[in-house]
């Protein structure tokens, strides 16, 4: 899984522009919105779409968007449950 979390790390630096951060930069604990990387619900579309195009993942119920993106190491163990 940890080369998920590295992967999911980079294509979120990528998606979302967040120039001069890299990988190691983001702690895979640490919360995505608000105190972590300060995500906004703007950058949520962009989460569900990076998970449809690259994991073949749908988010069914978007109540779950908040435990599922509470974390990079919550996506990954979203993903690695749910991917096609």
């Amino acid at each position: 899984m940890d080369h998920l979390i590295l992967e999911l790390k980079q294509q979120i630096i990528e998606v979302l522009n967040l120039e001069g951060m890299l990988p190691e930069d983001i702690d895979e604990n640490a919360p995505l919105f608000g105190e972590g990387l300060g995500l906004d619900s703007i950058d949520v579309l962009e989460l569900i779409v990076l998970m449809e195009k690259n994991y073949g993942i749908k988010l069914e119920d978007p109540k779950k968007g908040k435990e599922i993106f509470a974390s990079v190491k919550t996506m990954a163990e979203y993903i690695n449950r749910n991917a096609k």
